[in-house]
């Protein structure tokens, strides 16, 4: 029979209802001709670009062929042929947000503020006495729109500079008494993000502030992480919050929040002792385009699939555990998504033939139930053999990987304990024909349900069509 190896991660507070993890792997549709309708593949590996200053990197911007990046509280520009270059210094230490108007590049630490003149080369604080500090920022027709600090004002700078601040053009946001934590520019229109509603303004050409808002693009939704809102297939995603609570992802679908987080996801979110420091980046590659949601405080990241609507998690391997996963913040540079350490000043790219991370081992592994939904009748049953459907003779000419094995456990008690790990090889170099199976597996006696994992940490490639299970069972 069929194992439902494929699928998404589903972890609940009850694991005897769901135990099903999956790290560092996620789904791809076939649509038609497969050997089956999806498969696993490895997440990509990080592969070291340079290394800019002493990190960490709060902040990735591409422009013209050009990285800027902020390290720590310096800020730099890289080439395309990787000269790294020296621009001034910055403030802060968390997350920053940047846009840029065509000539200048304006970032916003938190509360203060920075302009870069691509033209001229000048770069210094915004010292206008009318400038309020800025948390996000975005571009819309000529100005920089960022909101105050802790304030439910938003502000526009001077058509085309972002250094001339007016004392008169602000406006804030009054849908409900909640202070706007955010902003991001998606279509032409500002979307404002308070801690209980989101409103949507546009540019109405209006003589004293050109914004205004957007009659009937209200909601009852607010976001309470502020960089955690994030633009991605055509649509804004966020981490909501709302009178009656937080921890929901939601995803824009007109004006309207549409929830994108499954219970599972929720109940790990709900768990975190700080959800209010997330942030997220989104990024393309084959097709995928992932939204990755990282919790610093909390040592974990989750990562939406809108191609496949499903979510994984990503993650580091130290010391025999997971933790969060490297990457801080997220640019597109020399076509390839490219991202920031959150320890350091590495900057890397995504690659998916690279299956370390930066040299670091990258652990992958899936858990999930032997049987089919509906179909555990409380019998016991005899595990004969079970065989991982597989891509093999990945295996590498030398060293680590050069004779892979992927880790089979079980439990038997809904994936509250588990038995001691049993390898197979998955076939050297060019043993196509391979076949990885794990055979006398025991029976299910106690719950008589059984949770199954996989896992690796050999640097080769992994692609997952399914699983075979032989199983007999008895009348008791």
């Amino acid at each position: 029979m069929k194992t439902p190896i494929l699928g998404s991660a589903y972890l609940i507070r009850s694991p005897n209802a769901a135990a099903n993890r999956m790290i560092n792997l996620y789904p791809e549709i076939i649509p038609e001709g497969g050997k089956e309708p999806a498969y696993l593949q490895r997440c990509p590996g990080l592969k070291l670009l340079t290394t800019v200053g002493t990190g960490p990197i709060r902040g990735l911007y591409t422009h013209n062929d050009i990285l800027y990046v902020i390290s720590a509280n310096e800020f730099y520009k890289v080439s395309s042929s990787l000269v790294i270059t020296k621009i001034g210094d910055v403030t802060g230490t968390g997350p920053v947000s940047m846009a840029d108007n065509g000539t200048q590049l304006f970032i916003a630490c938190n509360p203060d503020g920075f302009i870069y003149n691509f033209d001229t080369l000048a770069f210094g604080q915004i010292t206008d006495p009318d400038f309020p500090g800025a948390v996000t920022v975005g571009y819309l027709d000529g100005y920089f729109v960022f909101n105050e600090p802790n304030s439910q004002r938003i502000w526009i700078t001077s058509l085309l500079d972002g250094l001339s601040i007016d004392p008169l053009d602000f406006a804030s946001a009054e849908g409900a008494p909640d202070d706007v934590v955010a902003i991001i520019v998606d279509h032409r229109e500002v979307w404002l993000f308070g801690e209980n509603s989101v409103e949507v303004w546009y540019n109405a050409g209006e003589i004293d502030f050109p914004l205004a808002r957007i009659q009937g693009a209200y909601n009852e939704i607010g976001c309470i992480a502020p960089y955690s809102v994030a633009k991605m297939d055509n649509s804004v995603f966020w981490l909501g919050s709302d009178a009656r609570g937080t921890g929901i992802v939601y995803r824009a679908e007109g004006y309207q929040g549409v929830r994108v987080s499954t219970h599972a996801i929720e109940y790990a979110i709900q768990g975190y002792s700080d959800p209010t420091d997330a942030l997220a980046y989104t990024y393309q590659q084959d097709g995928h385009t992932f939204y990755v949601l990282i919790f610093p405080s909390a040592n974990a990241t989750w990562v939406y699939d809108a191609s496949t609507n499903s979510w994984h998690e990503r993650a580091g391997f130290d010391n025999g555990d997971f933790k969060r996963h490297r990457s801080n913040c997220q640019t597109n540079f020399l076509d390839k998504p490219t991202v920031g350490d959150f320890e350091n000043g590495n900057v890397y790219t995504f690659s998916l033939d690279e299956y370390k991370d930066n040299g670091a081992v990258q652990k992958w592994l899936r858990s999930w139930r032997a049987l089919p939904t509906g179909e555990n009748n409380l019998k016991r049953t005899a595990h004969h053999a079970l065989q991982i459907d597989m891509e093999s003779g990945v295996g590498l000419n030398l060293g680590q990987g050069s004779d892979p094995e992927i880790m089979l456990r079980w439990s038997d008690d809904g994936g509250h304990t588990w038995s001691n790990y049993h390898q197979a090889t998955i076939g050297k170099i060019g043993q196509y024909f391979f076949r990885v199976f794990y055979r006398r597996l025991g029976m299910t006696v106690k719950l008589r349900d059984r949770v199954y994992e996989v896992s690796g940490t050999d640097p080769v490639k992994i692609a997952i069509m399914g699983a075979e299970l032989s199983i007999s069972g008895t009348n008791a």
